[in-house]
């Protein structure tokens, strides 16, 4: 009889299909909110001579700008915890995004200021890699507070006071934003130039271990 420990044990795909699910309505939402942001924006602009051209923008002008930002606000919101439930039930963010050692993040920067860009192992994570999805994933959570204390300052007074007032939450929103569209930029730009992780994304990519059969090893 074979034993567990010399059993080849598969599991599922690097990316389960939930994952993959969440993952694309993620984008096409974020698109939304991103574009239709831009268009109330320019309604009432933050930083001065800063405006967003109608092509890049949902909505001829501020009032079907705000019903597109509501409308995917609901979806992202759902999506969102959806997303952040399944990472933290099975273990996925804690498994994929911990830890990050200062040691592997300088030299990971090293060698992409030199363009030594491997992804030879698509189940593995470097450290900057780590660092973008931790720091995208509270920039989420944080448009989402800083969009209720905009959305409804009256009703949420006490968060708009929480956040230093109803201007300082909008300068909160258009920076959480900024991240974000500075993260979009760098994933399809990384995305581009190693192509086998947008198929992953697509098809499931490779069959990894199962917890179980990590455990069985040691």
């Amino acid at each position: 009889m074979q034993s567990t420990r010399d059993t080849p044990a598969e599991g599922g795909r690097l990316h389960p299909w939930p994952v993959r699910i969440m993952h694309w309505v993620n984008a096409m939402v974020m698109l939304v909110m991103i574009t239709s942001g831009w268009g109330i924006y320019d309604d009432d602009v933050i930083i001065r001579g800063l405006h967003f051209n109608q092509w890049f923008r949902l909505g001829a002008w501020a009032a079907p700008s705000l019903q597109w930002h509501f409308a995917g606000m609901w979806l992202l919101v759902f999506n969102g915890l959806a997303y952040l439930g399944y990472g933290l039930a099975t273990g996925r963010f804690r498994e994929r995004l911990l830890p990050i050692r200062p040691r592997e993040l300088v030299q990971t920067v090293i060698d992409t200021l030199h363009l030594r860009i491997s992804h030879a192992d698509l189940t593995v994570y470097n450290a900057v890699q780590k660092l973008l999805y931790i720091v995208v994933i509270l920039a989420g959570v944080s448009q989402v507070v800083t969009g209720l204390a905009i959305w409804k300052p009256v009703q949420f007074s006490g968060l708009v006071a929480l956040l230093g007032g109803f201007q300082t939450a909008r300068v909160i929103h258009f920076a959480g934003m900024s991240v974000i569209v500075g993260f979009l930029a760098v994933h399809v730009a990384l995305a581009l130039l190693v192509p086998q992780t947008l198929w992953a994304m697509l098809t499931g990519g490779p069959r990894v271990r199962s917890r179980f059969a990590r455990m069985a090893e040691t």
